[in-house]
C-alpha cells in the first residue's frame, strides 16, 4: 500500500503552496484578462448592433428621400409636359388663325384683282363698243338704232363673259 511519510507530506504542502501561488499570480490575472476580453467583445457586439440599427434607419431615410425626390421629379415632368402641350396647342391655334387670316387676305386680294380686271375689261369693252358705234354711225344709222346696238352689245357681253366672274 501507500506509505505516508514526510516526503509525501512535503510534496502535498508544496503542491498546495504552488496552487496558491499560481492562483494569486496566474489565475486571477488570466480570469481578469478573460473577463475584460469578454466585456470588450460584448461591447463590440452591442456597438455593431447599434451601428446596424442606425445604418438601417439611415437607409430607410435615404429611401424615403429618394422616393420623395422621384415623386417631385415626376411632378416637374408632368407639369412640363402639360405646359409644353398647352404651348403647342396655343401655337397650333395661332398658326391656324394666321393661316385663316392669310387665306382671307388672299381671297380679298383675288376678289380685288377680279374686280379690277372686270373694270378694265368693262372699260375696254366700252371703248371697243364706242369704236364700233362710231363705225356704225359712220354708216348713217339713226341715233336710236345706234344706242340700241351699243346697249345690246354691252348687255350680251355682260351676260356671256362676266357671268362666272362674280
Amino acid at each position: 500500500m501507500i506509505e505516508i511519510n514526510a516526503t509525501i507530506l512535503a510534496q502535498v504542502v508544496n503542491f498546495l503552496i504552488l496552487v496558491a501561488i499560481l492562483r494569486a499570480l496566474a489565475y486571477e490575472p488570466v480570469a481578469k484578462m478573460l473577463k475584460q476580453r469578454s466585456d470588450k467583445i460584448q461591447n463590440s457586439l452591442d456597438q455593431a448592433a447599434a451601428d446596424r440599427k442606425a445604418a438601417e434607419q439611415t437607409l430607410a431615410q435615404y429611401k424615403n428621400q429618394l422616393a420623395e425626390a422621384n415623386r417631385k421629379a415626376q411632378e416637374i415632368v408632368d407639369r412640363a409636359e402639360i405646359t409644353a402641350r398647352q404651348e403647342r396647342d396655343a401655337l397650333v391655334a395661332e398658326t391656324k388663325r394666321e393661316i385663316e387670316r392669310m387665306k382671307q387676305n388672299a381671297q380679298a386680294e383675288i376678289q380685288n384683282e377680279r374686280n379690277r380686271a372686270f373694270e378694265e375689261m368693262k372699260s375696254e369693252i366700252v371703248t371697243l363698243s364706242l369704236q364700233a358705234a362710231e363705225k356704225i354711225v359712220a354708216k348713217n344709222l339713226s341715233a336710236k338704232e345706234n344706242d340700241k346696238l351699243v346697249n345690246d352689245f354691252i348687255s350680251g357681253l355682260n351676260s356671256k363673259m362676266f357671268s362666272d366672274v362674280k
